[in-house]
């Protein structure tokens, strides 16, 4: 994954980022320091980023989170392909979790579904055929979607760098084989304290869920990498993303897969 930024200063950007995250303070956008910022170099500092977190926490690597895969946030990124961030495992909480809404900057929930692999899945030539065979589970999911970019001022650049802007995952603990269903017809509703703010389906992510983790296995083929068995892969949002504070209550239902709910609270009032 070569670059034309000097080691030097991928390392500061990632340094800088893990800073954000850890204090909970945003920084301006990379862009602006770098405005020819490439992707290739937003994922040397994704690296960067996710190695200062990893020494500091001994998390490891579960999966892989999809981005940028539905019309709405390609368009407001002007961007036409998706991006992937790496899933920590102090990233992961179950049904009846709460979250600390403090622990975040700006954090936005979205539905989506996530996939348990069973094999390994390495590009390229990887179809939705493929990461069907593998896939041992599909289960519902919220992403906690949070950037450490201020007033999420992004281009597609800067999210890359961010790790995909990824915050947290809530899984459902229910698994479902995704043999049998149709993933691309399957309706999605989001509700926030009681009221639905968001529907979709699963073919707002690249028009089948399978196909957006088959774009990913086979990007990571071109770098060198491959998806593993056993690991979570998070397929992208099926709607709108839903701004959350302390003190909402969220849930996102899909059809033959069941539900997941997630709850926020102020961890400074403990």
């Amino acid at each position: 994954m070569s670059g034309g930024l000097s080691e030097a200063a991928i390392a500061a950007h990632g340094a800088a980022l893990w800073r954000a995250l850890e204090t909970r303070t945003p920084i301006a956008p990379l862009t602006e320091a770098e405005p020819d910022l490439s992707i290739a170099d937003a994922y040397r500092i994704q690296l960067a980023m996710i190695a200062r977190r990893q020494a500091a926490t001994g998390e490891t690597v579960i999966g892989k989170k999809i981005g940028v895969t539905s019309r709405a946030v390609m368009d407001m990124l002007n961007v036409r392909q998706p991006d992937f961030g790496h899933l920590l495992s102090g990233m992961v909480f179950g049904e009846g979790e709460a979250l600390d809404a403090s622990a975040f900057i700006a954090p936005r929930a979205e539905g989506e579904i996530a996939f348990l692999l069973r094999r390994d899945l390495a590009g390229p030539g990887v179809s939705a055929a493929d990461v069907l065979a593998a896939t041992e589970a599909v289960l519902p999911c919220f992403e906690i979607v949070d950037s450490r970019i201020r007033d999420w001022k992004i281009k597609i650049a800067d999210t890359v760098a961010d790790n995909a802007s990824c915050g947290a995952l809530v899984l459902g603990g229910v698994l479902t084989s995704p043999r049998g269903l149709d993933l691309g017809t399957v309706g999605m509703t989001v509700e926030k304290n009681g009221e639905v703010v968001g529907t979709g389906a699963g073919a707002a992510a690249l028009g089948h869920p399978a196909n957006a983790i088959a774009w990913l296995a086979n990007t990571l083929g071109a770098l060198g990498m491959g998806l593993k068995a056993g690991e979570v892969v998070l397929s992208g949002a099926l709607s709108a993303l839903v701004p959350v504070v302390a003190g909402d209550n969220l849930r996102v239902s899909i059809g033959g897969l069941g539900s997941v709910g997630v709850r926020f609270v102020d961890g400074r009032n403990n």
